[in-house]
């Protein structure tokens, strides 16, 4: 059996190295050079070594056991590639919510998406650059008005256990919130 998830958030939160770092198979990404064309567009203020940038997806595979492979699609981050979000996240169980809080407001939309989208069960992780965290999750939570029910977590995206906690944290989630929703009898 097959699932699929979405990792999503704003520009440079770290959408493809948690694809990458969790990912059992290379993970294909659509890793562009940012040219001067972005200059006014993304602001890398914040991410001044970031080169390049998603243009399409990031898609990496995880076996989960024997019965369960969970196959990921990050998004791009930039508002001039959210058209495709719709498409990505067709048939999605859940989605995680990539989060640099030092960037709180590269957040807010994508957010709001999944908030609008109540269809589709989503956390919110919260990626330690520097090994730290500029604010408390329960700032964040009321930063990003995200509802009590919503897990937030923080981790980082280039390791691999702590990746692992996010999407098992995810499955998790949207397993109790999609029995919630099912009809009893």
């Amino acid at each position: 059996m097959s699932t699929k998830i979405v990792i999503a958030g704003g520009f440079g939160a770290g959408k493809t190295t948690l694809v990458g770092s969790v990912s059992e198979i290379p993970a294909v990404t659509t890793e562009a050079v940012m040219t001067e064309a972005s200059i006014g567009h993304d602001d890398i203020s914040a991410t001044p070594h970031k080169v390049t940038t998603t243009v399409a997806m990031d898609f990496g595979r995880i076996t989960v056991d024997q019965q369960l492979i969970m196959y990921m699609f990050g998004t791009p981050g930039q508002t001039r590639f959210w058209f495709m979000w719709d498409d990505l996240v067709r048939g999605a169980v859940g989605a995680v919510v990539v989060v640099d809080c030092r960037r709180l407001a590269e957040s807010f939309e994508a957010v709001d998406y999944f908030e609008t989208n109540r269809r589709i069960p989503y956390i919110v992780a919260l990626n330690r650059f520097d090994g730290q965290l500029e604010y408390t999750t329960e700032q964040v939570r009321e930063a990003l008005e995200v509802s009590p029910s919503v897990p937030i977590l923080d981790f980082d995206a280039r390791d691999r256990s702590s990746g692992g906690t996010v999407l098992k944290t995810l499955l998790r989630y949207a397993l109790s919130t999609n029995a919630a929703a099912a009809p009893v009898g």
